[in-house]
């Protein structure tokens, strides 16, 4: 054999060994490598990971129905202190601020004219009454000298018409002296009710008059207050059966419908609807006995309507709208959700009644819900947790 041949058959061994480790090569590639099955298997696993969620559980509850609208606060008696007759103001007696009873001086007028017009009126009387006496007299006179034909019965009927006007003069004298005792009275300003007096307006040293528009001061009456609100046109059914059932309860909050003021009870139901607004107006009373009612206040009346006896109720987080209405994710015991389509009623702040579609004690999720499909395996969370890890990502 040449070298030639030698070469040529190293060669050609060197390529069938490359051959040989190639195709080895490839064989152990194929059992390594997974099919297209396995591939979509192992997508789908690392898909259904667990899904962080907050959940809460379905429970059987008393749920009190309540009817909220928007009120203002309305002193009991609201009274502008006006005086009754004309003069200087001398005093006023009354601190703005000051609780008044009903009766107490609140100011008071000059009161010498009208003290004056008073002792005239008095005096004239007196004068009338022995004018009257000595009529009286002459009368009787009369009447003796008749009888003995010694004075004409003319004369007679003169002197009784005399009596008798002058008894009529008394009875005018007595009409004015009451008139000029009212004046006089009314030169005494006092509370027509207990309340709390207002800013006064007037101050002393000026001249008053009984058609001055201003008024001295504002009395209200704030114990009790009422409350004057508003609900919708289509509640009017309701309401009314609910007060024909008995005492209504009406609850005052503030302007952010947090802190309670005052509770309660409906007073009045007004007769017609505003055709404007679709609405009608209620009245309620309040004991207001901490006054933390205050005349011209904005708050949030909430009428207690009636109470749903043992219903199925959630957290309102818990109801998601779909194309085929309302549904809520609902956790199975392997700790996978499914979508569960159920029917509501009112939502009375943090609890919403299920009319169908769910049990007490099936636990619902609350939060984390836009991460969730059908079959999906999820963890609870704490909803902190689920806020923390919605920032990460």
């Amino acid at each position: 054999m040449n070298a030639t041949d030698a070469g040529w058959r190293r060669r050609r061994i060197a390529l069938i060994l490359a051959c040989c480790a190639t195709l080895a090569a490839a064989g152990v590639g194929y059992r390594l490598w997974p099919s297209g099955a396995d591939a979509a298997q192992a997508a789908r696993k690392s898909s259904r990971q667990a899904v962080p969620v907050s959940v809460s559980a379905a429970a059987r509850q008393n749920v009190p129905i309540y009817l909220t609208g928007l009120g203002t606060v309305q002193a009991l008696y609201t009274v502008a202190i006006h005086t009754q007759v004309d003069g200087k103001l001398q005093d006023v007696f009354f601190k703005e601020g000051q609780r008044v009873n009903k009766g107490d001086v609140l100011a008071k007028i000059d009161p010498r004219l009208y003290q004056a017009a008073l002792d005239q009126a008095k005096a004239r009387k007196a004068m009338d009454q022995a004018t009257l006496i000595a009529a009286q007299k002459d009368l009787e006179r009369f009447r003796t000298l008749v009888r003995k034909n010694a004075e004409t019965q003319q004369n007679l009927d003169l002197q009784q018409a005399k009596v008798d006007q002058t008894k009529a003069s008394i009875d005018a004298d007595q009409a004015a002296i009451e008139t000029a005792q009212t004046n006089f009275d009314y030169t005494n300003i006092v509370a027509p009710t207990a309340g709390r007096m207002g800013v006064r307006m007037v101050d002393p040293g000026n001249i008053v008059h009984a058609s001055d528009s201003a008024a001295i001061a504002v009395l209200t009456q704030t114990q009790p207050a009422a409350v004057l609100f508003t609900l919708p046109a289509q509640t009017l059914d309701d309401v009314r059966d609910a007060a024909a059932d008995g005492t209504v309860e009406i609850a005052a909050f503030d302007r952010d419908n947090v802190r309670l003021l005052s509770t309660g009870t409906l007073s009045t139901i007004d007769n017609l609807i505003d055709q404007a607004t679709a609405t009608y107006r209620l009245k309620a009373i309040f004991p207001n006995a901490d006054e933390k009612l205050w005349p011209g206040e904005f708050v949030n009346a909430r009428l207690l309507l009636t109470i749903r006896k043992d219903v199925v109720v959630i957290p309102p987080l818990a109801v998601q709208r779909g194309p085929k209405g309302l549904f809520a994710w609902v956790v199975k015991t392997d700790n996978t959700v499914e979508p569960r389509p159920i029917k509501t009623g009112t939502t009375t702040g943090d609890r919403t009644i299920v009319v169908s579609g769910l049990e007490a004690g099936e636990r619902v999720v609350t939060d984390g819900q836009y991460k969730l499909q059908t079959g999906a395996a999820v963890v609870v969370s704490e909803p902190h947790t689920l806020a923390k890890q919605g920032n990460q990502t």
